[in-house]
């Protein structure tokens, strides 16, 4: 595992310019299928315009001795306190997206989750990371179906199982349903168009083949078109999760097991009840639930009263180091990031996860230093509660 110094392109200084330019590099339908939410986008907007309004407070005259980042989590001393959190079809986004990911969240020592439903195998990523890398599971329909992937994650050494419980429908996405990426998906002229105005993704998508639900192929018949894939998808995956369909999850599971998707304290009561080991906070990046709340609000609440009792972290709406620490002074255990690391990807190919992840050790490291903050769980103690 490698100890690089975090070298940043300096032509994309913040996730902001990395989304400009991804914009630029694939296509339309991509790209609107990475940075869209759900309706009309009110909660994807509200989950960073709520974290931002989080004030932070420096100690500038306190005996300062250095800060450093490090965070324990699940036994494991990892080099931050974000990860990447699961996409799916990540390399529809980009070709081999999950695997550039994968094996730089590896060289950082950061946190990598695997979707069921991306384009490289529970095995593959596991092999890239020495099995490090979490897979989070959307429940299958049928319990052989659900064992059998279980069993694969454990096979591969994943250290933590993610269960979501977020998705008991598809989430109502205009510029998805626009763009024919709706489930059964097809391409339509325009989608040919852009495809060909994009000569880089085109010819990458090219070497590496069409991108494909990898770790599902052993459960697919085979030359499914798209809409039979869409028909499959349906009947293959029950999203809706609840305490029944846990139990046998927790019994069967002998790492460390995390509900992804809680938006309510007494969704986290019940994970801690069913003996989870933590919770993701989360709206799924505010692609499910347009009238929903931001993550931050009952991240603040969850981890006030539960945080003494499992691992409380949050995802959705995180774009910057300082966004980070506002969540972790909110009382995060751990952040996650998603389209901040796939702009990343989109935006400098191969370079890409290496360049997002230094940029937001860069970013967290100033914050920190910038606070008087000595080590990630005194951020709560920089917060202004005013």
């Amino acid at each position: 595992m490698s100890n690089n110094k975090w070298i940043i392109n300096n032509a994309y200084p913040s996730v902001t310019d990395l989304r400009n330019k991804a914009k630029r590099k694939i296509p339309k339908f991509a790209f609107e299928y990475l940075d869209g939410g759900c309706n009309e986008d009110v909660n994807l907007i509200k989950n960073t315009t709520d974290i931002r309004a989080i004030e932070l407070l420096p100690s500038y005259l306190s005996k300062h001795q250095g800060s450093t980042m490090q965070t324990e989590l699940f036994g494991h001393t990892y080099d931050a306190p974000f990860g990447i959190a699961p996409v799916g079809l990540q390399g529809l986004m980009w070709p081999n997206a999950p695997e550039i990911l994968a094996k730089a969240a590896f060289e950082h020592n950061i946190p990598f989750i695997l979707s069921t439903v991306t384009t490289s195998s529970i095995e593959r990523i596991s092999e890239i990371t020495e099995g490090k890398a979490w897979f989070q599971l959307y429940h299958p329909a049928e319990n052989k179906l659900r064992d059998d992937i279980i069993n694969r994650a454990a096979a591969a050494a994943c250290p933590v199982l993610v269960i979501l419980c977020d998705v008991p429908t598809f989430g109502f996405r205009p510029r998805d349903i626009r763009n024919g990426l709706a489930m059964p998906p097809k391409m339509s002229l325009s989608n040919i168009l852009q495809i060909l105005g994009k000569p880089e993704w085109a010819y990458k998508t090219l070497v590496h083949g069409q991108p494909n639900f990898e770790t599902l192929k052993p459960y697919m018949p085979k030359n499914l078109d798209l809409k039979q894939l869409g028909k499959f998808m349906d009947q293959t995956f029950s999203g809706r999760l609840n305490e029944e369909k846990i139990k046998p999850i927790r019994d069967m599971w002998k790492g460390k097991l995390v509900l992804k998707g809680v938006a309510t304290e007494m969704d986290a009561e019940k994970a801690i009840r069913l003996g989870l080991d933590g919770i993701i906070v989360s709206n799924h990046g505010g692609r499910q639930l347009d009238a929903g709340e931001s993550t931050i609000r009952p991240l603040t609440r969850i981890a006030a009263k539960y945080g003494d009792q499992i691992k409380v972290m949050m995802d959705s709406g995180l774009r910057s180091g300082p966004d980070i620490a506002r969540t972790m002074a909110s009382g995060a255990a751990f952040t996650f990031l998603g389209r901040s690391f796939m702009y990343g990807v989109a935006a400098l190919g191969s370079k890409g996860g290496d360049h997002t992840i230094s940029l937001l050790k860069t970013e967290l490291q100033q914050v920190m230093e910038q606070l008087c903050c000595e080590e990630v769980a005194d951020f709560p103690n920089h917060l202004n509660t005013l």
